[in-house]
């Protein structure tokens, strides 16, 4: 079976489901981008260091365009087709040259794991499928450095066919000093190409050097499979005259290509053919000084394997990707509509391609499983607290377990007393993929920012999934820092919250409402009530005494006391919602709704009011706090600034809002490719945890405990302690 089928399934889901569309006119006709236009398309987006997109300004000229690193360089990733001895191009190939003709590209679809472009090149229509599965339950397939191109060619009039694909060294980070090999000890034939004596952990520019680029694939029943590397004019050329490729040496020096063709013989119909394309790095983090590896090398150790039983697993994959993909599309949709869901398909591969899924490359043991999640785009910490906190919606509706997953980490290195400090730690070290923490003391300071995040982020892991043995275990660690909170939740000395760029402000009300909810979730997890009736005691003095509102409690102000006229948008009651906590009484939320109508720009709510730029996740988050008619603004205004075509990054969080300062809005500031929006699911998020989460009957149990073993443990933890 053909994909889904997938022009056919795309065709029926996308056109029947969604609306509206966005029609670009480029010079050679009509696009179509369906549901909507994204910033960038997803390629092969699995992690940090793999992370190829297509900006949508260039989609109307495919077949010379060049994919993107999310970071913004350009990758070397060509596509063409030969039909009846006229070769055409389909994406990458920037100097065609008189023998290849362009392919004219009608339509870009996206899905949450999928990117589909159709394009007709001569009598035949072809779709080239970017696949990243999204499989977060299946540690296996969610580790797999790789993503799936999947080429498909209809046509009725008997056509031959061949179909080619190609990387060069830019893959490498270090385009001129990579050097290729070639592997087909069984079916499937796959080149690497590497840097030569690379330096472990280093990077280029945000890309991985130490590590090895793959193309890979297999012949079909239908097809015959070659192959060749060299100078990419020359490989190409022979692709063109011939359709076909003649092996060489298979070396490659600085600037050649490495090449797969498939000879697919007279097309009537349709046939197929898939590539696989990944980036490999069996030391991948350095965890304390120890080398971590990805999961997936558990069970295939081998890059050669691993790649073949990617392939091997393409269907099981595709069905899963296929329920996903209409769960989430229609549950969004019922939720708030069909913008939401616009928004959150584009965002759940950037979600989860910020991490890395491991276990020690030195014991290859599961049940060290760690993950540990990049913050790109800014300073490239590794675990920023901060940053799972905004994402951590995704991680609730789609495999909770996530949120274990990335705070184990630290939680280790806390417990193991490294860290000096009476508040939470900021990160698990200064730059990817060095997780070695800061035993110097020196991580950037967000004391309550940090403390608070912890608190939510636990407790929210057991009541998704029951597991309060592991919370358990850090019992001594979390108190001290709910004591820090208590002593220091209020008269707020001056710091930085998550919003850093923002700049350090003393008795920041967000951040005392977020200091109040910490507290509540310590008091839920332990059942200590005295931390729940401080926390209630804390939100009365915020709103009801009205210390952190205007005189009038039309809205919670930016600093307290005596700044009446000043504000922020206070996404740190999203928590209370989410877990029911009931810290702030409704009252809070319909002040909210009415006030955000009133400081709405033409993109959104800006952070505070000193500020002309918004944050996409922490409005998602507010937005889950807001009643129906507010709730829609604010994803309306999301919606617009997403689809703007203001800006072609992989989508940026941050963005101008409105022009009340001068500023241009609708244009995106310095953040790509964050997981970070993972955010944009807390509207989802609210109908419960695990409510996306998709599970085929191969796949195996997670790790997380039973709820009746894990809740008993905990009691007992009580008693002792």
């Amino acid at each position: 079976m053909h994909l889904y089928g997938i022009t056919s399934w795309l065709l029926t889901s996308l056109c029947t489901l969604v609306a509206p569309l966005y029609t670009g006119t480029g010079q050679r006709g009509r696009v179509i981008h369906q549901p909507a236009l994204p910033p960038s398309y997803p390629l092969a987006v699995r992690n940090p260091y793999l992370s190829a997109w297509m900006p949508s300004d260039r989609v109307q000229m495919l077949p010379y365009a060049e994919p993107q690193f999310w970071a913004g360089q350009d990758l070397g990733w060509s596509i063409m087709v030969r039909v009846d001895d006229q070769t055409y191009s389909l994406m990458g190939v920037k100097d065609p040259g008189k023998d290849v003709q362009p392919a004219v590209v009608h339509g870009a679809e996206y899905t949450a794991t999928h990117s589909v472009f159709t394009a007709s090149a001569g009598t035949v229509m072809v779709t080239l499928d970017f696949f990243s599965p999204v499989s977060p339950a299946n540690y296996l397939r969610q580790s797999l450095p790789f993503s799936y191109l999947t080429v498909s060619v209809s046509g009725t009039s008997g056509n031959s066919v061949q179909v080619f694909s190609s990387i060069d060294g830019r893959w490498t980070g270090e385009s001129g000093g990579a050097v290729c090999e070639f592997s087909n000890a069984g079916s499937t034939a796959m080149f690497s190409l590497k840097v030569e004596d690379a330096t472990l952990y280093a990077e280029s520019s945000d890309m991985a050097t130490w590590g090895e680029a793959i193309l890979a694939s297999r012949p079909t029943a239908s097809s015959k499979l070659s192959f060749a590397s060299g100078n990419r004019a020359l490989v190409m050329s022979q692709f063109a005259k011939s359709g076909r490729l003649a092996a060489g040496r298979q070396q490659c020096k600085s600037g050649d290509i490495v090449a797969l063709s498939h000879e697919l013989g007279v097309v009537t119909g349709e046939k197929e053919v898939t590539f696989a394309i990944g980036y490999v790095r069996e030391k991948a983090i350095n965890y304390l000084g120890k080398a971590y590896t990805g999961y997936y090398r558990a069970e295939y150790p081998d890059t050669y394997k691993a790649v073949s039983y990617f392939l091997d697993d393409y269907s099981d994959a595709l069905s899963e990707s296929q329920i996903l993909d209409r769960k989430l599309s229609t549950t969004a949709e019922s939720v708030a509509g069909q913008k939401y869901a616009d928004i959150v398909t584009v965002s759940t591969r950037q979600a989860y391609g910020g991490i890395d899924l491991t276990i020690p490359n030195d014991t290859l043991d599961t049940s060290e499983a760690l993950a540990f999640i990049k913050e790109l785009s800014s300073d490239g910490n590794v675990n920023t607290v901060d940053v799972i906190m905004p994402a951590f919606p995704i991680y609730w509706v789609m495999d909770p377990d996530y949120i274990r997953l990335l705070l184990e980490p630290m939680m280790k290195y806390l417990a193991a007393g490294r860290w000096h400090k009476p508040y939470v730690i900021h990160d698990m070290g200064s730059h990817y993929p060095n997780a070695v923490g800061h035993d110097d003391q020196q991580a950037e300071p967000m004391p309550i920012e940090e403390c608070g995040n912890l608190m939510v982020l636990i407790l929210a892991y057991v009541r998704a999934t029951g597991d309060e043995a592991w919370a358990a275990q850090y019992f001594d660690i979390l108190k001290g820092y709910a004591d820090y909170l208590v002593e220091n939740g209020i008269d707020i000395a001056e710091q930085l919250s998550s919003n850093d760029a923002a700049g350090p402000l003393a008795n920041e009300t967000n951040l005392a409402i977020k200091a109040a909810v910490g507290l509540k979730a310590f008091g839920e997890l332990t059942g200590l009530t005295e931390y729940s009736n401080i926390a209630d005691s804390r939100a009365d003095l915020l709103f009801a005494q009205g210390l952190g509102t205007d005189g009038q409690k039309t809205h919670f102000v930016l600093q307290y006391p005596d700044k009446p006229s000043s504000w922020k948008i206070p996404y740190n009651l999203y928590p209370d919602v989410l877990l029911g906590l009931g810290t702030f009484p409704k009252e809070v939320h319909q002040m909210s709704s009415a006030f955000f109508k009133s400081v709405r720009g033409e993109y959104g709510v800006p952070l505070d009011s000193r500020q002309d730029w918004a944050k996409s996740d922490w409005n998602m988050w507010l937005a889950g706090t807001l009643d129906s008619s507010t709730c829609s603004e604010f994803v309306d205004d999301l919606w617009a600034f997403m689809t703007s075509g203001k800006h072609n990054w992989p989508f940026s969080d941050r963005y101008i809002a409105t022009s009340a300062e001068g500023n241009t809005p609708g244009v995106p500031v310095l953040c790509r490719a964050r997981p970070t929006v993972g955010g944009h699911f807390a509207l989802l998020a609210l109908q419960g945890p695990g409510s996306l989460r998709v599970r085929l009957p191969k796949q195996e149990e997670s790790s997380s405990l039973g709820e009746q073993g894990s809740q008993q443990v905990l009691g007992e933890e009580r008693q002792e302690l």
